[in-house]
């Protein structure tokens, strides 16, 4: 009877926001990445924590001994491989989720999607802080480039990058602390996948239809577990492809080449799923216009629950919506093409006018989304 009532409460929590939990009987596949962000982000902490056992904080050895462990631990070459493809699935999987939200409407729930949105600022940074640490030549210059982008903000700019760097570059104190910060923060991002998952059971999901209905509901388990199950196996089975066959495809080359302060990389870029923020970032001729747009073009998430509300949720009803929404997706993909070119012409001015449809897109949903409704 002691050990039934121990586990109550634990096994009360699960059956409630889990097992019986009221799901919209129309949801979607869309409505699966949810899980697999959740198998992403513990399938990042688990290889993560496997590599840190084998990683030294140090510019003199941290990259020696990435390469080195490739032979001399076993199976370290697939748990390196599995945390950097696996970091790009992740982006993956967030950029979907993020966009089912936009199209079905889900950001009317404010606590759900503003939690999400700080998931996703936190999943940035932490992606950002980890490809420092195998200090190859992009790593060192990437780190030196966008660490640097702090010395835009008017008088405290310069005193922000030296407590950045720990120094007057980046140096060893710079990779000890982002190596501790990126331990950190995946652990923090879990945290808040679980207050994700509490403002969403109480608020309860939305469904392709946007309407709210407390009748056409089916429990969680099983319907939706198994069909979660399905989705991992279709996520898993690219990501173990990419690991096996083309494990450094998503890489860099210039990354296996070992840091140099004194030798800059021809083109300096971040990973893919930085390369539409980037080049927004460049778009702009001033450095402080460009830091401003580059924190904007992820802050304007937080702008979308503010946005005018309509009697029926989403864009997936509205033609015109449907219309903008895929044109923003079709941006952002040249926006992510321009972003891995060259910083010269055309692809300047190219990118100048794919941020300014990026931009556009938000400023031009409200008013629309206003007089459609009037028309209804």
């Amino acid at each position: 009877m002691y050990k039934a009532s121990r586990f109550s409460p634990l096994a009360s929590v699960i059956r409630h926001t889990v097992i019986t939990l009221p799901t919209p009987v129309n949801i979607s596949t869309w409505w699966n990445f949810g899980s697999l962000l959740g198998v992403c982000l513990a399938t990042q902490i688990f290889s993560g924590l496997v590599l840190s056992l084998h990683f030294t904080a140090h510019t003199d050895l941290s990259f020696y001994v990435v390469i080195q462990s490739f032979g001399d631990v076993y199976y370290n070459w697939w748990f390196r491989a599995l945390h950097a493809n696996g970091a790009s699935f992740f982006f993956i999987g967030l950029y979907l989720h993020i966009a089912r939200g936009m199209y079905y409407g889900s950001y009317v729930f404010k606590e759900v999607w503003s939690v999400g949105v700080v998931i996703l600022l936190l999943v940035m940074a932490s992606a950002f802080l980890g490809y420092v640490l195998p200090w190859g030549q992009m790593s060192f210059w990437g780190a030196t480039v966008i660490t640097s982008l702090f010395s835009a903000l008017p008088i405290i700019g310069s005193d922000v990058v030296i407590w950045l760097w720990g120094g007057f570059s980046v140096d060893n104190a710079t990779l000890t602390r982002f190596f501790g910060l990126h331990f950190l923060l995946p652990f923090t991002v879990a945290g808040l996948a679980g207050l994700h998952l509490f403002f969403l059971h109480d608020q309860g999901s939305s469904n392709p239809l946007g309407v709210s209905s407390d009748f056409n509901k089916v429990v969680f388990h099983h319907y939706y577990v198994l069909k979660d199950l399905v989705g991992v196996c279709f996520f898993v089975g690219p990501l173990l492809g990419l690991v096996y066959f083309y494990p450094w495809l998503l890489g860099d080359p210039e990354n296996f080449i070992e840091g140099n302060p004194l030798v800059t990389p021809h083109h300096i870029q971040p990973e893919w799923y930085f390369l539409f923020a980037y080049a927004i970032l460049r778009a702009v001729p001033n450095k402080l216009g460009g830091v401003v747009a580059l924190a904007a073009a992820v802050l304007i998430l937080f702008y979308m629950p503010f946005s005018p509300k309509t009697s029926i949720k989403g864009l997936s009803f509205y033609p015109w919506g449907k219309v903008l929404f895929f044109s923003l997706i079709g941006v952002f993909i040249l926006l992510t093409w321009a972003g891995s070119k060259p910083v010269e012409e055309p692809y300047v001015v190219v990118s100048q006018v794919l941020s300014f449809l990026y931009f556009f897109y938000f400023l031009l949903i409200g008013p629309l989304t206003r007089i459609q409704d009037k028309l209804l």
